[in-house]
């Protein structure tokens, strides 16, 4: 009875009317999908051919249809039925028009994708192989089919590429014959095509495929898109996928089995180095202006934007480096006078990471490593050479030029961590940026004063400030005092409460850098007072804000009062009754007590 009704529904599939032919073809995607159906011999036959010819049908949503129908077909029918079904596709695929070539070509990847047992699939390969192997090679397969054929083989290969050891020297020389290429487009799919063999491939075929792609490198006289995407070629001959892994799983044994590690750290460490920068699809190089490229060659356009970052797995590599190098770090104090030798040159020179994600995983990579030094050697001076700490001190001015680069990028995250780093540098090394002060007052004020900045940007670039003024001596700061003190003072007036509490503490630090004492220290300050004044006195009288503000309000106007008191007796008569006021409140009394008075008492 249900080969009847399936008989039924395939006559109404070869129909004259669309709307039935497609009635008929979803009802059968709903047969095949049931569990309980097992079509016989002849059966089979009639299933096989009809779907078949419904990919060729002219109207595009029944040819959709049957392309999903092949997918439990495959699973139902036997291998034999399979192969004929993969050999009649391949043939549409090299030789039918080319409206029904990407129809065909979608239902080779279906079948592959579907095929469930290893002897079918198999017997399916040994079929496409060739097949697919013609039609990349072909003198006369157009550019279309070869890059079907290039598709279809990369899903065969990454699914099926240890049955296919018979065939990889023969893939191998037919993808790399691709690499020289006119076409961008087929030079690009070849290399996916490689990197996809790769990873099934022996040593000497892998050795060998190497040494070809550099010897095309050494010729004179490349184009340079040939140059790139051999270039391209060698890092492809790595896995990403493989690579991520084993970096992982070293992070993994270096954070959870240090002491049975030890021994190969060196090694890690050279590795994680060597695959922290590793980006086979981009260099710094490259050159960007081809203004000067020569028009006839238009055909090789595209190969600017032969491989975008959406089809770039390699930053995962870069990433994954990167936290095992923070592994080590962790893990191997000990090393830290080595790492400062190797890795910390590397980090530096990393902070230039295209990958915003990457980037902040090696910021993270270098606070451990400012972490791992304050901890390690607290307590301890920075005149012995070769100590982490006279390491690093050395490493400053290229820190600071580094980071000031990406505080001038556009993303707001990427500032964020790049003021993360500063904080922690100043941390370790209180006095270390001394020389480079004036280099670091552009960030700061962009930071504070752009419109684009965000509440949690201001806030980083504020706490970096004050710990900046509490580590270094005043006079460091003399010179700057006028380019600081603006972009504070207005943030004291933001609406957000952490930001406004932040800039008042700034404030605080401000204060003790204009006038560290009472003697005569040859700076002007008294232009500044009033100014500060102001900007605090308004939140110390605003009662509507939060806890937080108020406190460090009360705070802030104490120090303003007792370093410029004698600059201030007009406004004492104003100031001094609200910090009363601020005694006798129960919420603020704690904070307003603490008030150092004594120098106008």
């Amino acid at each position: 009875m249900a080969n009847m009704a399936l008989t039924g529904i395939l006559e109404k599939m070869t129909g004259k009317d669309k709307d039935y032919r497609y009635m008929a073809t979803s009802d059968l995607l709903n047969e095949l999908s049931k569990e309980a159906f097992k079509p016989d011999s002849d059966l089979e036959i009639k299933l096989a051919n009809t779907i078949l010819q419904q990919l060729d049908d002219s109207a595009g949503d029944v040819s959709g249809l049957a392309v999903k129908c092949l997918a439990p077909l495959v699973k139902k029918v036997n291998e034999s039925r399979v192969l004929e079904m993969t050999n009649k596709l391949c043939d549409k695929l090299l030789n039918v028009k080319e409206q029904h070539r990407d129809v065909a070509s979608i239902a080779l990847k279906t079948i592959v994708s579907e095929v469930s047992s290893s002897s079918a699939a198999q017997i399916v390969l040994d079929s496409l192989t060739p097949q697919l192997t013609k039609g990349i090679t072909g003198t006369g397969s157009t550019t279309e089919i070869r890059c079907e054929c290039l598709d279809i083989l990369c899903d065969v290969l990454h699914r099926y590429g240890n049955l296919m050891t018979a065939y990889h020297e023969e893939l191998l020389a037919a993808l790399l014959s691709q690499l020289n290429s006119n076409q961008a487009t087929i030079r690009k799919k070849a290399v996916s095509c490689i990197a996809s063999l790769a990873s099934s491939l022996s040593d000497d075929l892998l050795t060998k495929a190497t040494v070809e792609v550099v010897d095309l490198l050494k010729r004179k006289g490349a184009k340079p898109e040939m140059t790139r995407t051999n270039i391209q070629m060698i890092g492809a001959l790595r896995s990403v996928w493989s690579i991520y892994q084993f970096m992982t799983a070293l992070e993994s044994f270096l954070l959870r089995c240090p002491r049975d590690i030890a021994p190969y750290c060196d090694e890690i460490l050279h590795l994680t180095l060597e695959f922290l920068s590793y980006d086979p699809n981009f260099t710094d190089d490259m050159e960007e202006d081809t203004d000067g490229e020569n028009p006839e060659e238009e055909e090789d356009d595209e190969s600017a934007n032969e491989y975008t970052d959406d089809e770039d797995a390699s930053w995962k590599v870069r990433r994954a480096a990167a936290k095992c190098l923070a592994g080590l770090i962790v893990s191997r104090p000990e090393m830290l006078s080595n790492l400062y030798e190797e890795a910390c040159p590397k980090l530096i020179d990393r902070f230039k990471e295209r990958e915003e994600n990457v980037k902040m995983d090696v910021f993270n990579t270098f606070i451990e490593l400012l972490r791992q030094t304050g901890n390690v050697t607290s307590g301890q001076m920075d005149t012995d050479e070769m100590s982490p700490r006279w390491l690093l001190k050395q490493e400053v001015p290229k820190i600071v030029k580094s980071i000031n680069r990406q505080l001038r990028e556009k993303s707001i995250k990427t500032k964020v961590g790049a003021f993360s780093v500063f904080k922690e540098l100043v941390i370790v090394l209180p006095d270390c940026l001394a020389d480079q002060m004036g280099s670091l007052i552009p960030g700061i004020e962009k930071a504070l004063l752009d419109n684009s900045s965000t509440s949690i940007l201001k806030i980083e670039a504020l706490v970096f400030t004050r710990l900046v003024l509490a580590s270094h001596a005043p006079s460091v700061f003399h010179p700057h005092i006028k380019a600081i003190s603006g972009p504070v003072l207005s943030a004291v007036g933001e609406r957000y409460y952490k930001v406004t509490a932040e800039a008042l503490r700034v404030c605080g630090e401000l204060v003790r850098v204009l006038r560290p004492s009472i003697e005569a220290s040859g700076f002007d300050f008294k232009p500044y007072v009033h100014p500060i004044y102001n900007a605090i006195m308004m939140r110390l009288t605003n009662q509507d804000q939060d806890q937080e503000v108020k406190e460090c309000a009360i705070t802030c106007m104490g120090l303003v009062i007792s370093t410029f008191g004698d600059n201030l007796t007009a406004e004492l008569s104003t100031s001094l009754p609200v910090l009363v006021d601020r005694m006798g409140n129960e919420i603020t009394r704690l904070t307003a007590v603490k008030v150092d008075l004594l120098c106008i008492l």
